[in-house]
């Protein structure tokens, strides 16, 4: 079974984290972004990738090469952005595509149910099959009505005023290759906009999924998936974590320290004396000084927190950054990469 990854975007709602990362391979609890993606889809019987990528994407390619636990994973490149639908018609013009496939966003934590998608699939017969998940706001999303059958009615993008359902697409489908014919070479195309208003009546139908779904493209839905994570709301294979429910990697020193509850801490940090992390992320590498607080934030690769600083909550602390000794970092501040604060 196979599946193509859209991963090119550049994640500028999580900027500062991604001016020298890319999204996809962002650290989450410590691994990978995108490996979380690839466990579930192999989960559920996917064994060949492909990953869409653009910025970054040598990167991309560094940290994830040619194989996953067994899963072959190929590239596309985007050497400019070709929107939802054009790297899905680039692969098929590479002749990498399959007859059916998966097509998800590559910004997504879930635990969706895809072999039931795909049963559903196979017994109407359908062209397309969309994940729809229920949210409390619809304002983000693009909703998709469907009949009793699970046809799909309407494909309605984001847009204001009451919606007719609170079913949003989910960004995980399941295509037949015939999809990719339908797509304009060359150009950025955007295949909710374009591709799938002309599906509908011509085997477009929706999948009610449940389960644990996130877009994790803003520091506070990053945050709000590492909690969940830590907390077992979705499933993975994340090593056990201590009894505060964070996760310390390995050769890192915390003796004397506080860390917990529901903290990151990756591999090679240092954290002094009489400090204390909570509900925070530390990327590897991190050094924080003595009788610094760190709540609810996020301090990427390298980062230097001095003695005595304060790391507000929503704060988001950019590679190889220095908080000077006691200052303190507000709530809302964006350090850049290689910035001193204070």
């Amino acid at each position: 079974m196979q599946a193509l990854v859209l991963a090119g975007g550049e994640g500028t709602r999580l900027r500062p984290l991604t001016l020298d990362t890319p999204k996809p391979v962002l650290p989450l609890c410590g691994r990978p972004f995108l490996s979380f993606m690839l466990g579930w889809l192999g989960r559920h019987g996917v064994d060949d990738v492909i990953l869409s990528c653009g910025f970054l994407s040598d990167a991309v390619e560094s940290v994830l090469g040619d194989e996953w636990r067994g899963m072959r994973i190929r590239y596309v490149h985007e050497t400019e952005p070709l929107g939802t639908a054009g790297p899905l018609r680039m692969a098929a013009d590479e002749g990498l595509l399959a007859d059916r496939l998966y097509m998800l966003n590559g910004d997504v934590l879930t635990d969706m149910d895809l072999t039931a998608q795909r049963a559903q699939h196979e017994a109407t017969g359908a062209v397309a099959t969309l994940c729809l998940i229920e949210v409390e706001d619809t304002s983000s999303y693009g909703v998709v009505p469907t009949a009793p059958d699970m046809t799909v009615e309407a494909f309605l993008e984001k847009q204001g005023g009451p919606a007719p359902t609170n079913r949003v697409n989910a960004g995980a489908y399941l295509l037949s290759r015939e999809v990719a014919e339908r797509i304009p070479p060359g150009r950025s195309v955007s295949i909710e906009r374009e591709i799938f208003p002309t599906l509908v009546g011509e085997g477009l139908y929706g999948y009610h999924a449940a389960g644990y779904w996130v877009d994790i493209g803003t520091p506070e839905r990053y945050l709000d998936a590492t909690y969940d994570l830590l907390a077992d709301v979705v499933e993975s294979d994340l090593p056990p974590r201590d009894e505060t429910g964070s996760l310390i990697h390995e050769a890192s020193i915390t003796s004397g320290a506080r860390i917990g509850p529901q903290s990151v801490i990756g591999s090679h940090c240092r954290v002094g004396n009489g400090s204390h992390v909570e509900r925070s992320v530390l990327f590897d590498g991190v050094a924080v000084g003595a009788s610094s607080a760190l709540t609810g934030c996020i301090v990427a690769a390298g980062a230097i927190i001095e003695d005595g600083a304060c790391v507000e909550a929503g704060a988001v602390i950019g590679t190889d950054a220095v908080v000077g000794a006691g200052a303190t970092v507000p709530g809302d501040a964006r350090i850049g990469p290689g910035e001193r604060a204070g």
